[in-house]
């Protein structure tokens, strides 16, 4: 798949703001987060907080039906089994955007949007997003010419 010529811009979500919608208890020395689309307690891992944060985003910026969200869905990538941190699906049920999350101190690389694309393989969702909270990319793929570009804003539904 051949890549833009030039550095793609981080998209600054500012995903701070949805820190007070998520529910958050103490349970022994584990903090836990209710995941809003599962609907169960979670381990307060920093890459789970982005990925509360992200759902919170796309569920109030964006105006994504919550039906159409799944969080570590499973997927098999060459006969191996592989989540998928959010997949939103469009009206159809076809996987639309697939969002891979990262720790807000991973840096996001080649790399990281490379595992993204390889999850995509068997999906093959027209956008990937990668995301660590403070900076996130959005790329439109484009199947036909085996290419993809960088856009400025998630895409609307």
């Amino acid at each position: 798949m051949s890549q833009p010529t030039s550095p793609p811009k981080p998209i600054d979500l500012r995903l701070d703001r949805f820190s007070g919608y998520l529910s958050i208890k103490l349970e022994g020395d584990r903090r836990m987060v209710l995941g809003e689309i599962r609907k169960k307690w979670l381990v307060l891992q920093p890459e789970e907080f982005v990925r509360q944060l992200l759902v919170q985003f796309l569920l109030r910026d964006m105006k994504y039906n919550r039906n159409r969200i799944t969080v570590e869905r499973g997927v098999a990538v060459n006969g191996d089994p592989k989540r998928t941190d959010i997949l939103v699906f469009d009206v159809h049920m076809r996987p639309y955007l697939l969002i891979e999350c990262k720790a807000p101190k991973v840096p996001l690389s080649t790399d990281t949007f490379r595992q993204a694309a390889h999850y995509n393989g068997p999906l093959q969702v027209p956008y990937l997003m990668i995301s660590n909270g403070r900076e996130s990319y959005v790329a439109q793929i484009d199947y036909a010419t085996e290419s993809y570009r960088f856009l400025g804003a998630v895409p609307e539904w």
